[in-house]
This record gives C-alpha cells, structure tokens and sequence, in this order.
C-alpha cells in the first residue's frame, strides 16, 4: 500500500485561497463589464504599474523588441516555432472532414471549421515565458483562425522583448502589453479600444485561470489551466539529483506549483528529498521553488508497478515525467496525465519550450476528461445533413415521426409527417404518428 514519507498542504486551505481568489475576480470582472477601458487602465496601474494611452503596440515598438535581441535568440525562438509549428500541422492533418452516405438517399457530413477570433494570453509577470506564444498563437494559425490578439504583462516596467518577439514571429495580429485579470477580462468582454474575441486560451497564475473560469460561456477556452504540476514516477534505474533537479525545475514556476515524486523505492525516496535540499541551497529561483516544495511537495512510497500506475491516475498530474526500467508500461496503462514524458533522455522542460508539443496542459485533476491545447481546440466540429431522394425523406420521415410521439412532441411529428404526405405519398392526419 502506498505510503506518504511528505505531504502537502491541508486541502481546506487550499479551498480558503481558492474561494478568495474566485471573489477578487468576479469583482474585477465586474469592473470591466462596467467602466471598460477606463477600469482596464486602472487595474494596470495598480497590479503592475503600468499606464499608457493605448495598450496595443505599435509597429515601431514591437520593431525595437526585436532589435533588442541577438541573433542567435531569434534563431532559437525560430527554431522553436518550427517544431510546434511542425507537430502542430501533423495533428491538423489527422483531422479529416467526413461525408458519407448512410442510408441510399441520405447523406450525412462534418466539417472541421476555425474559431473566427482568438485572444491568447502569455503569461509574464515573474518569467518572460515567451514559449507560451508559440503553443497558442501558432497552434491557432495552422488551424486557420483569421484573427489573433495576445496579451502579456510588462516585464520590469516595459513590453518584455523576447515575449513580443515570440508574438510577432508567430504570426500574431494584434499585441497588447497588458497583465493579469484584466487582460484575459478585456479580451473576452471587449471595451471601448479592445475588441472581444471568441475564445481565450493560454497559461495564467491562479487569477487568470479564475478569470478564464468565470469567463467561460461568454467566451470558449482551451482548458482550466491552475498553477504547474509535476509528478515524477521512478524507480532505482535512476538517482535522486535526476529526481530531484525534475521536480525543482517546475516547482520554480510558482509558490503553489505541485511537485510530487512517486516511487516503488525507498532509497531513491530518501536520495531525493535529501538532493532537493542540496539544490534549493544553490538554486537561483530557491525561494520560489522552496515555499512550493515546502506547501506543495509530496514524496509517496508504492509496492510496485501496478499501484505506482493507480496512484498516477488518481493524481492526474499535468506532467509526468517517467524514469523507470519501462516507460512504456506507463504509456499503455495511464489514462489521465496531461502530458507524458518517457524516459531520463527527455523532460517537462523540452516540452515547455522547445520540443514540439503544447505545453498549455489540464491540470488539478482535469486531465481525467480533457488533454492539453492543440489544433483541435480551435476547431468547431460541426455536421450537416442532406436527403436526396423522396424515398429517403419518406422512410426516414416515418421512423421519426413515431419516435417524436413517442416523446410526446406533437409539432417535431408533423415537421416528419409533411414530408411523409408531400414526398411519398401517405395521407397521414396531422400530428399523428405514421403508421
């Protein structure tokens, strides 16, 4: 039976954060649906002290961000694009729209249709994390959306360079230095100067995943994408400064990012939580990754395999990092993880930035119904019907008209029953069922 050697916090204080985090944004958004830009300009200046007269960039500033870069930084960020761009367009061709003929007469399709207007958030408050432009923006455009709006938050007092260059470079229509709530508020509910789009997608803290959540209806969004989380399932073929530099590297995205290890060995257990505080002594980013893995961190001991499986569904991690004997036993038997990752060679960090896939990932539990951001998410599939013949509006009329009385909806009957007298040739009385 699996045993803790660490836990976590205490999950009623987890739902105290959550419930004051859900009453500051309703009250934000509220701001916004009422004063527009002016609650927008407001919101900036207090959270992260940034005010100007129009928040979208201008084709000259976003021209001097990428100046401000080395050459070398452009052909990495090209290089990144390029892979999510590559994968990207393998997943757009696996989605094929479909016709075909079902019964003689009766045809039956779907098409695969972009969303019209996307806003993507890229989040940049602490890190400029400009490889959140390449999984939206770029995900987006090979799946056809006509137009694209990011938002990110100005990164020590001005536009973040390498963000806006990621924006540009992917292909991004409109770029707005702005943060927080009120960006992903102002993309969705549209204000005097910013217009509304139909979908939000991208990363956030705990505020904008919040926002995207009370925003949902009014907009569509990708996922309910909370705080980072990690879990790390290893046994003894691997060593505790692999473990341990895996579950620090994403515990440095945020105080409340989980980092949890799950192991079949004890030694390795112990080896790891003991490196943990070797590297948090020299990690640069220590005192964020040292309140996660203090309030968040988890060490969980399993008899084997089989139970090692179990617990990882149960946790449902947004990445699992997988270092054992055979990743592939994982692989065939997970079934809710937002992403997985096989094997010492690879990492959470390859895919947050470089490797190909998306990084924008389910989390706190929603990988047991949904995967991450991809071409498909901004795909509408949507289906159509056409009847040919007299013969098949007939038949098909009849069948239907009895199944609608059946359930009582006497008017859907008689949209069957015109058909059956008009196309072939029964006298049926109204609002009855064919015989």
């Amino acid at each position: 039976m699996a045993h803790w050697l660490k836990r976590g916090r205490d999950a009623a204080a987890i739902a105290e954060d959550d419930a004051r985090i859900r009453a500051t944004v309703e009250n934000i958004l509220a701001d916004i649906q009422a004063r527009g830009d002016d609650a927008v300009r407001d919101l900036s200046k207090k959270f992260d002290g940034w005010d100007r007269d129009d928040y979208r960039l201008t084709d000259k500033e976003i021209r001097d961000c990428l100046g401000e870069l080395s050459a070398r930084d452009i052909e990495d960020i090209k290089f990144a694009q390029a892979q999510v761009k590559n994968f990207a367009e393998h997943q757009r061709a696996a989605m094929k729209d479909v016709e075909v003929e079902t019964l003689p007469g009766v045809v039956l399709g779907h098409k695969n249709i972009p969303v019209q207007s996307v806003g993507c958030y890229v989040p940049g408050g602490k890190y400029p994390l400009l490889a959140s432009a390449h999984m939206s923006v770029i995900t987006a455009k090979v799946a056809g959306v006509p137009r694209i709006v990011t938002a990110a938050p100005p990164f020590e007092g001005r536009p973040a360079p390498a963000i806006v260059a990621a924006q540009h470079l992917a292909g991004a229509d409109t770029i707005y230095c702005l943060g927080g709530v009120q960006a992903v508020g102002a993309m969705a509910l549209g204000t005097q100067t910013i217009e509304p789009v139909d979908m939000l997608v991208g990363p956030g803290n705990a505020y904008v995943a919040e926002a995207k959540r009370q925003l949902y209806h009014r907009v569509g969004i990708d996922l309910f994408a909370g705080p980072t989380e990690t879990l790390v399932i290893a046994d003894e073929t691997v060593d505790g400064e692999l473990c341990a530099t895996d579950l620090l590297g994403q515990a440095e995205h945020g105080p409340t990012s989980p980092a949890i290890l799950l192991t079949n060995s004890e030694k390795l257990a112990r080896n790891t939580m003991a490196e943990v505080e070797r590297l948090l002594a020299i990690l640069p980013t220590a005192e964020i990754a040292k309140r996660a893995w203090a309030d968040y961190g988890e060490v969980i001991v399993c008899d084997g395999e089989e139970e090692m499986v179990r617990e990882a569904d149960r946790i449902a991690s947004e990445h699992v990092q997988v270092m054992t004997r055979d990743p592939d036993y994982f692989l065939q038997r997970m079934t809710n993880y937002g992403a997985l990752f096989l094997g010492p060679r690879t990492n959470v960090s390859f895919g947050d930035k470089v490797i190909g896939t998306n990084h924008t990932l389910p989390t706190r539990k929603a990988a047991r119904y949904t995967g991450g951001l991809w071409v498909g998410k901004f795909l509408k599939t949507v289906t159509y019907q056409r009847v040919l013949t007299d013969e098949a509006a007939a038949r098909i009329g009849e069948v239907c008209s009895r199944l609608c009385m059946l359930e009582g909806f006497a008017g859907h009957a008689e949209q069957a029953n015109i058909r059956v007298r008009r196309y072939g040739g029964r006298n049926i009385p109204y609002a009855t069922a064919a015989e």
